[in-house]
Formats: C-alpha cells, sequence, structure tokens
C-alpha cells in the first residue's frame, strides 16, 4: 500500500453489526470499503440447508474471495476498511464446522494448508476492529434485518463461533487490535455512539493526520 494509506478490518460474528459500520466508517473517514461477499454467494443458501454436505465448499469460495480482495487492498494506493477479515475463515468458521463434525478431517486439513500458504503473501490490517456482541444481541440483530437464509441459525451456532471468536482475539498478535463491546451500542441509530467508535479508532491508529478534525 501507498504511504500514508491505512487498512482497516472489521471483524465479529455473524450479526454483530460489521457491514454497517464498514459503510459509516468508510463514509466518515473516505476510506474505500471491500464487502463480504453475501448476496451472491451461490453456496450459503445451500449451507445452511445441509452445512455437511456444502461446508467445504462454502469456506474455499469464501477464503478464495478474501484472498484476491486483501491482495487487492495491500497492492492498491488507497485507505480501505474490510467487512470481515480472511483470518476468521480459517480461525472461527472452517475451524468450528471441523469441530462440531461438518467438515471431514482430509477437508479441513486440506483448507488449513491453503489457507497458511496464502497468509505468506499477505500483509496483516493496520488495525483490526473487534465488534464484540452477546449472542442475545446478535439474536436480536440477524432476526431485525430479516435474510430468509439466516433465520434457521441456532442458537447453539452463534455461541460456538462466539466462543471461537474470543479465543482468536485472546491470541490476536499480528498487529493493532481495537475492541468495541457492542451490546450496548446503536452506532446506526444512535450519533454519540457512533462518535465514541470514531474516537477509538482515531486513538487507535497513528496516521491522525489522515483524520478530518
Amino acid at each position: 500500500m501507498e504511504k500514508g494509506t491505512v487498512f482497516v478490518a472489521v471483524a465479529g460474528n455473524i450479526g454483530a453489526g460489521k457491514s454497517s459500520l464498514t459503510r459509516m466508517l468508510g463514509e466518515r473517514f473516505r476510506w474505500k470499503p471491500y464487502y463480504e461477499s453475501v448476496d451472491d454467494n451461490p453456496y450459503l443458501s445451500d449451507f445452511y440447508g445441509d452445512m455437511k454436505r456444502w461446508s467445504f465448499h462454502l469456506q474455499i469460495y469464501f477464503l478464495a474471495n478474501r484472498f484476491k480482495s486483501h491482495k487487492l487492498i495491500v497492492e492498491g494506493d488507497s485507505s480501505v476498511i474490510q467487512d470481515r477479515s480472511i483470518y476468521e475463515d480459517a480461525e472461527i468458521f472452517a475451524r468450528n464446522l471441523h469441530d462440531i463434525g461438518n467438515m471431514t478431517d482430509r477437508d479441513y486439513e486440506n483448507y488449513v494448508s491453503l489457507f497458511h500458504v496464502m497468509m505468506e503473501y499477505l500483509k496483516p490490517p493496520d488495525l483490526m476492529i473487534y465488534l464484540q456482541a452477546s449472542v442475545d444481541t446478535l439474536v436480536k440483530q440477524i432476526t431485525r434485518r430479516g435474510r430468509e437464509f439466516e433465520q434457521g441459525i441456532q442458537r447453539s451456532y452463534l455461541e460456538q463461533l462466539n466462543r471461537l471468536y474470543e479465543e482468536w482475539i485472546a491470541g490476536y498478535k499480528i498487529g493493532p487490535l481495537l475492541v468495541i463491546p457492542s451490546d450496548n451500542l446503536d452506532f446506526v441509530n444512535r450519533k454519540e455512539d457512533f462518535e465514541y467508535i470514531v474516537r477509538r479508532v482515531k486513538e487507535s491508529l497513528p496516521q491522525l493526520q489522515l483524520f478530518e478534525a
């Protein structure tokens, strides 16, 4: 990336508010947003109907798209904010699918091997923002946004993902990290909550001259 640009990633469980925060911070700081491939994902609805059958296909699709986006970001000359990072694919979602028996040992080992090869070519974000949310908050927000294929997600699945997220964040050492507990925030509808996050982001990045007063 060009000197003076930043690469920020927004991490968090399903329903945490990553896409909304990505959009809003992108607009505030004039960062180019990169969004997770959801509406055009050819495997997602099949996956939620039969996780064991489609887990490997879905994770490879996400990994390939995330690698492509990450590569474009670090080779570009613009400041960027990314909705969900490539690290979450391996550390959270693929691992969970394997742990609960929805991805075979053979598929998981091949997936992890490919992920580690990819990591050799990628520069980590200048800041990782983790939207930390309880399962109650996640369920409420998933219901509110009304994506049909998400309505059958089990609470236990979200609980397992949250556990892995907390483990991953506790061991995150590859770059600066900002954890935002979000259960009591409504940054979409309350200006003061969004401004609180903006202040935390500014404090977490040394490139303060890039930001508006």
